[in-house]
């Protein structure tokens, strides 16, 4: 198991995305920790994990509350000997659609706020505990505006580059500490419920839109979530022990660096 001992923190974890990832650590032998705003989803996760043989719990908290993230981890430090691995991965709501100079200046600045204060603050109080181990993994994840200019993406595009930049310069600061620092940018996925909720409620557009971003990689696909959690793992596993301070292309080929 690549996981085996290893106490994973994950943000956003009744998500669809987030729940497929916080599964494949607990597969790997990770003792999950799930986060999130509402206990339910994560209840339900945790219940699988566990009746799978692995090792799950679940809070609800919000990751934009410095005071409740601190306490938090700390707790988890304190119970479970400490936190190898972090990772945010909570709904931004973004509005899109609409270009840059039509936007309110609210709806411009909302994921920015949200996303990069949440991975601010997760960071940081990771951070606080892996320095006292001398190891740790920080993940995030992007996006494909985080690689490329996209249109009408409105602050989710900004915010996926200030994630990646983000990223980078913790990455930078944390090495001498033996802390890794790694991000993913996907393109989306087919088998998500935010895709799968936008072809329920338009399904003509949201097929032609499928369609368009499909086109759009090399690949001629999008990545399933299996294949990002599969990315996720290797990436905070000791297998990518040399990778710190970049950001892992999983898009399908839709970016180029």
């Amino acid at each position: 198991m690549l996981l085996k001992n290893k106490n994973a923190v994950i943000y956003g974890a009744g998500g669809s995305l987030g729940s497929a990832i916080a599964r494949a650590f607990a597969k790997e032998g990770a003792h999950v920790f799930l986060a999130g705003r509402t206990l339910a989803p994560l209840e339900i996760v945790a219940a699988a994990i566990r009746n799978a043989g692995g090792m799950a719990e679940s809070a609800m908290l919000d990751a934009t509350d410095e005071k409740a993230v601190n306490n938090y981890t700390a707790g988890i430090a304190a119970k479970a000997g400490g936190i190898d691995v972090s990772f945010c991965a909570i709904a931004m709501y973004p509005v899109q659609g609409i270009p840059l100079y039509e936007m309110t200046l609210e709806d411009f600045m909302n994921p920015i706020k949200i996303g990069m204060q949440a991975q601010f603050i997760t960071a940081r109080a990771a951070a606080t505990h892996m320095i006292k181990k001398g190891s740790g993994v920080i993940l995030s994840l992007t996006a494909t505006p985080g690689g490329i200019a996209y249109p009408k993406t409105g602050g989710f595009g900004v915010v996926c580059n200030a994630m990646e930049g983000f990223s980078r310069n913790l990455a930078a600061e944390l090495g001498p500490k033996g802390i890794r620092v790694v991000n993913m940018r996907s393109a989306g996925s087919l088998d998500s419920a935010v895709f799968k909720n936008a072809a329920i409620n338009n399904n003509v557009l949201a097929k032609t839109r499928f369609d368009e971003l499909e086109n759009d990689t090399m690949l001629k696909r999008l990545p399933l979530m299996q294949e990002i959690a599969s990315v996720a793992v290797f990436l905070v596993s000791d297998m990518a022990s040399a990778m710190t301070g970049t950001t892992a292309n999983i898009t399908c080929g839709t970016t180029m660096d």
